[in-house]
């Protein structure tokens, strides 16, 4: 496995939540040697028709971090999300932590400041986030190491996180019987996601596989944790030997029917931010629409 340090003897406790708005599993992981705790791909409800925001998910996240007496180290972005909104800094201002997030974060910045329109004081260097994570780099909670693996082709800014045997893996994959993620948003590509998911199918089999999002298709219960071995197995898009071309043909035909995310628009203006609603002249918290832009 490259230089990567993985230690599947390692087992963090692992608790998720789901949100039913985006659909969408928020974790907080705790160091098994430790009360050492991260959480990672936290949510901020919005009521997008009625332009309000509320907090109900992330309190949920804060209020069992204080009940199991745990300190929270790190905030973990998994990449921009495009489907719902994160709630760092409203986790971090009452919990700590550092926010973390792929580097490539300077390239989704670039686009989408273009897109929307942002001015001078909009920083596209990373800046509003603590830490930006390279390909490998290592990091710890607690007493344990983990390690981010890059793994663009859904976007330019996608980590796999990597603690103990429990890997995220943000929209890189989903459960066996849901594939994978869309490549046709800006900087995403087909090509780039199949190797990026063998990268992740090439960590041990037992390596449990903590997923961003479920949609329970074909009706089935709400899952998120599933094995490497289960993905390389079952995956309907790329388990069983299916062959990249086969993969880029089918993501290809399969992502020109896809709609907008509902929640793209005040997404990506709050995550390339890191969890912070832009504001207006005057301070007050303002989103954009732009108009044939996306």
């Amino acid at each position: 496995m490259n230089d990567y340090p993985v230690n599947t003897s390692l087992k963090p406790d692992v608790q998720a939540f789901f949100d039913e708005a985006t659909n969408t599993i928020s974790y907080i992981v705790k160091d098994p040697a430790s009360n050492s705790c991260a959480i990672v791909d936290s949510v901020m409800d919005i009521d997008y028709a009625a332009g309000r925001i509320t907090f109900e998910h992330a309190d949920e996240l804060i209020r069992q971090v204080k009940a199991r007496g745990l300190t929270l180290e790190w905030i973990i972005e998994t990449h921009v999300h495009a489907d719902h909104l994160s709630a760092a800094p409203y986790i971090q201002e009452r919990l700590g932590g550092k926010i973390g997030v792929g580097s490539k974060i300077t390239v989704v910045q670039d686009v989408f400041g273009k897109v929307f329109n942002e001015g001078t004081e909009f920083q596209r260097d990373g800046s509003q986030f603590d830490a930006l994570f390279e390909d490998g780099d290592r990091y710890r909670i607690g007493e344990m190491e983990c390690f981010a693996m890059y793994t663009p082709g859904h976007t330019p800014a996608c980590m796999v996180h990597v603690m103990g045997d429990a890997a995220f893996v943000g929209d890189t994959l989903f459960m066996p019987d849901g594939g994978s993620a869309r490549c046709d948003f800006p900087g995403g590509s087909a090509e780039t996601l199949y190797d990026s998911i063998m990268k992740v199918l090439a960590l041990p089999d037992e390596m449990r596989l903590f997923m961003c999002h479920d949609y329970g298709p074909n009706g089935r219960d709400i899952q998120w944790e599933t094995t490497v071995a289960d993905e390389k197995a079952h995956n309907i898009h790329v388990g069983g030997g299916k062959t990249k071309e086969d993969f880029v043909k089918f993501r290809t035909e399969r992502d020109a029917q896809l709609g907008m995310p509902r929640l793209i628009i005040p997404s990506l203006q709050v995550n390339m931010r890191a969890g912070e609603v832009p504001t207006d002249k005057d301070g007050n918290p303002m989103l954009k629409v732009p108009v044939n832009g996306l």
